[in-house]
């Protein structure tokens, strides 16, 4: 195998590390390769992967936004970046879990880091920057998809059916500058203090899409998702964000589900993606249910 094609390898060829190094591979991810490599002098993960143009995900967008991310205060340094190859410095902490993120100390915490992030990234953000729509990335993966003959072709059009009516219903918006993965895995806590990782989706976006996923994606119950929007915006929700915010958090589980479907047919990494779309499409159909109940 070479060294393009060994990942831990591929970490090791960097000319960044002083003397003996060793890596190992990290598990979790369902996007990247991550590598832990430790040498004489700090331990880092090391992020192999080029551009991925069927998730819309283009690395020099991620690049700028983990170093703005960093210079917020929201995420661990950027330590050196090549192309296929990005090396952020390593917390030591414990990754989040969806349970964790239902105690409200913690989602305290989250939605802090989250607010954070949307306020003071684009003060340190550099060049130029993705707009993440997530109901333009349905679209394209429905084409993706179609494209590749997937076996989900029988639920495309009504799938989409349902993103244009949920598109209808979040109408105008306000723009900030998103994560878009707010999955429990992408926050890290040291024991002090919360930190929020991995910017491939990274990109200007409704903060209800965040607000949206996060609830998706930890099974928030109603009473939580309101103190979610009361925090966020300070007074407590009308019906009209209430509506926009179902809205989107009914687009945030769906795409979730069609980034699984994607990944189905295009990833090489060893994950069950089948039963993890069937997951999502089962909370894409109860908050797709939530929603039209309150309508």
């Amino acid at each position: 195998m070479s060294v393009l094609q060994d990942p831990l390898a591929r970490a090791l060829s960097l000319p960044i590390w002083s003397g003996q190094a060793t890596a190992v591979a990290l598990g979790g991810g369902i996007t990247n390769l991550n590598v832990l490599v430790t040498d004489a002098k700090r331990r880092a993960v090391v992020r192999i992967g080029d551009d991925i143009p069927v998730h819309q995900i283009m690395r020099f967008n991620e690049l700028a936004a983990s170093c703005a991310a960093h210079a917020a205060g929201v995420s661990p340094a950027v330590i050196h970046h090549e192309p296929g190859a990005l090396v952020i410095d390593f917390v030591e902490g414990r990754t989040m879990t969806a349970e964790d993120l239902r105690q409200q100390d913690l989602l305290e915490q989250a939605l802090a880091i989250v607010m954070h992030a949307h306020r003071d990234i684009p003060r340190h953000l550099r060049g130029p920057a993705l707009c993440f729509w997530v109901f333009q990335v349905l679209r394209d993966y429905a084409a993706t998809l179609s494209d590749g003959s997937s076996r989900h072709l029988p639920l495309l059009q009504g799938l989409m059916d349902e993103a244009a009516m949920l598109e209808s219903a979040v109408g105008r918006i306000e723009l900030v500058f998103g994560h878009n993965d707010l999955l429990p895995a992408n926050f890290l806590h040291d024991g002090r203090r919360m930190w929020l990782i991995d910017w491939d989706y990274a990109g200007w976006n409704s903060p209800l899409f965040d607000l949206g996923g996060l609830a998706a994606n930890n099974e928030l119950d109603a009473a939580q998702e309101g103190w979610l929007l009361t925090a966020y915006y300070g007074q407590p929700p009308d019906a009209d964000l209430w509506r926009r915010f179902r809205a989107m958090k009914a687009a945030a589980a769906l795409r979730e589900a069609m980034w699984s479907m994607v990944q189905e047919i295009h990833s090489g990494l060893d994950f069950d993606y089948a039963a993890y779309t069937a997951d999502y499409l089962e909370t894409y159909r109860a908050a797709l249910a939530a929603f039209r109940t309150s309508q």
